[in-house]
């Protein structure tokens, strides 16, 4: 029977999932940062030896870029925008700000040059090709990569109309220059990860996770990093959307807290928010993404004192080592975990992962000397931790719902990640949401998610045109080419999926309107008014559109559909007793349960504290889970 192993490696620890056909195994582990392989090969060795299939999420493209430590990059532009990098569009990070800066471009000055003055790289380890009309016609670009392969063997070449073959230069030079800059290092994470790999008995042919929530090639994400980005959170995404499906609830708000940081995202009439560009550590990114907003708030964050004497919790994050003070790794700094072991929330006699005993002591330490800085005592400070982390997760889930004229009270929560069932139905309550649902396993959910994501291929090209018959032919031509494409990877497709950027004439920006070839101009229309309405509050049905670009995707089968998964088995005693934990500055008895021996149906009232080998879900007074007939947990109050 077909084994597929998927690995998800996030900043403080490496999910492991495996589906052997009939059931899903589960492991985490501690993730290593000087090498994510080493870290992989470890959560894989209990379940995943001999496996077929290999699905990865991973972070390396994402940590090159936000440590800055991708590759020394050239840029060869047209003569007269090699400085389109630092021009860009001239807008403000913050408009009110007057200290905030853009980053520093990813290419120094000196090494970025026109076409004829390539001789002068020397010492650079990639090279991206941003020309100003190549996306209508990619020739010249090719022309240049032959004299630089010729002149530099051995270095990799980005190509501006093969990583994104769209107008507006600033973007495509951008988005360009980001794949050109962590390419290496994910060429070379690859290749070590496919080699240890297979010494250990596991699937060497590996499928990576794509930002929009697709698997590709590992040759591929090689050659195209910048389309992985976003590998790790788009599979609790996926996941997610598909739990949505299955349940029957079309508006959804997926919420996904690790160790390091919180990843949102709005999932409406059962799809996720699709991004076509978005900045990435503050820079463009034009390629497709599942639309999600995140910030440093994890369960690894770490709490501070700021000059004016308020606390702060987060972006820094302890992360794996040395940990949260409560690891016993030597962290001296609270952070959100030590908080909740302190509160009586995370089991002070738990273990994380496979190796790890807590040391509630060194957190009570921690939170101590903390609290002494804002004269709190370390349970005061560790509930102080909790609500600023809470209001933080609150203004992410506004951003991809108030701030895009969405209604979060008609959403539920997907809460997931190894804390996120900790936090959910105070931040749902905080933001009166319709309720919040918590999946089986959810501190693994993102690896899960993986199963759940089909191979995909994409296509995009930008058309700049009002003629529906042009639109038509050339849609028509990316949908084959991306079908080709699907198939040259040793998959057929399984559903093809095409849309068009339109705008009313003379705007500068577009909206991605759903559209099949021989659907119709006027149907393209009426969608683009429709959504033009829903997104601005106002539509100009009597003026003219055009269509700026058209889109493609191919997808294969997944490895695993939500019917695949067998029927809830209850395992154990689900009553585990009484512990005494703070609630709403209320010292209170809480039951705990044990949730893999919770059975469909069973209710569970807060207060109370419902453990499973990966996570843990909090519920405060009023409110009520009850277990769904798939193992689901439902919360509502």
């Amino acid at each position: 029977m077909s084994r597929t192993l998927a690995v998800d490696v996030g900043g403080t620890f490496t999910d492991v999932v495996v589906w052997d056909g009939s059931e899903i195994h589960t492991s985490k582990v501690a993730s290593t940062p000087g090498d994510q392989s080493d870290g992989v090969v470890a959560g894989a060795s209990e379940h995943g030896s001999g496996a077929d299939r290999f699905l990865h999420g991973t972070t390396v493209a994402t940590n090159a870029l936000l440590q800055r430590a991708g590759a020394r990059t050239a840029l060869v532009a047209s003569a007269g925008f090699e400085d389109v990098l630092e021009i860009g569009r001239q807008d403000r990070p913050s408009l009110y700000d007057p200290e905030a800066e853009r980053p520093e471009p990813l290419v120094p000055r000196d090494l970025r040059v026109s076409a004829d003055a390539i001789e002068g790289l020397d010492g650079v380890e990639a090279i991206a090709v941003s020309l100003l009309y190549s996306y209508l016609d990619p020739a010249e670009e090719h022309n240049v990569r032959e004299a630089v392969r010729a002149r530099y063997p051995g270095i990799g070449v980005s190509l501006s109309s093969d990583v994104a073959p769209e107008f507006r230069e600033f973007e495509r030079a951008s988005t360009t220059v980001l794949n050109a800059y962590v390419q290496p290092a994910m060429a070379r994470y690859l290749s070590q990860l496919i080699q240890v790999a297979s010494a250990a008995n596991l699937p060497d042919d590996i499928l990576v996770m794509r930002s929009s929530g697709g698997l590709m090639t590992a040759s591929a994400a090689a050659a195209r990093p910048a389309a992985a980005l976003l590998s790790g959170p788009a599979g609790g995404v996926v996941a997610a959307t598909e739990l949505g499906r299955a349940l029957g609830r079309n508006h959804l708000i997926s919420f996904d807290m690790g160790g390091t940081s919180t990843d949102v995202c709005r999932i409406d009439d059962g799809r996720p928010e699709i991004s076509h560009e978005r900045d990435i550590a503050g820079f463009p990114c034009r390629l497709p993404s599942v639309a999600i907003h995140t910030v440093g708030a994890g369960g690894g964050s770490i709490g501070w004192v700021d000059p004016g004497s308020a606390l702060r919790v987060g972006p820094r994050s302890a992360g794996a080592r040395p940990g949260p003070a409560g690891y016993g790794y030597g962290g001296t700094e609270p952070a959100v975990t030590d908080a909740h072991i302190a509160l009586g929330r995370i089991n002070p006699a738990a273990r994380f992962g496979t190796d790890l005993d807590l040391a509630p002591s060194a957190a009570l330490a921690a939170l101590t000397g903390l609290g002494d800085r804002l004269n709190l005592g370390p349970i005061e400070t560790a509930a102080g931790m909790v609500e600023v982390v809470e209001e933080i997760m609150a203004g992410a889930v506004r951003r991809v719902s108030i701030e895009q004229g969405a209604d979060p009270r008609r959403a539920s929560l997907v809460a997931f990640g190894g804390a996120g069932g900790l936090h959910a139905t105070a931040l749902a309550r905080r933001l009166d949401m319709a309720g919040v649902v918590v999946p089986i396993h959810a501190g693994v959910f993102s690896a899960f998610g993986l199963l759940l994501s089909p191979p995909r291929v994409e296509g995009a090209r930008t058309v700049l045109t009002a003629d529906p018959g042009l639109v038509d032919k050339a849609l028509g031509a990316l949908v084959e080419e991306t079908i080709r494409d699907l198939e040259t990877s040793g998959v057929g497709p399984v559903n093809v999926s095409s849309a068009v950027d339109v705008r009313y004439r003379g705007q500068s920006h577009e909206i991605t309107v759903d559209y099949q070839p021989g659907d119709g101009w006027s149907e393209l229309a009426h969608r683009f008014h429709r959504l033009h309405s829903e997104r601005n509050g106002f539509a100009r049905p009597d003026a003219d559109i055009e269509a700026v670009t058209i889109r493609a995707s191919a997808l294969g089968a997944p490895a695993l559909t939500w019917t695949d998964l067998p029927a809830t088995r209850p395992v154990g005693t689900p009553a585990r007793g009484l512990r005494q934990i703070l609630v709403d500055g209320t010292h209170a008895d809480a039951t705990v349960w044990w949730r893999p021996a919770l059975a469909p149906g069973a209710e569970v009232t807060g207060p109370a504290v419902i453990e499973e080998p990966e996570a843990t879900t909090f519920l405060g007074f009023g409110e009520r889970g009850v277990v769904h007939e798939s193992g689901v947990l439902e919360v509502e109050w």
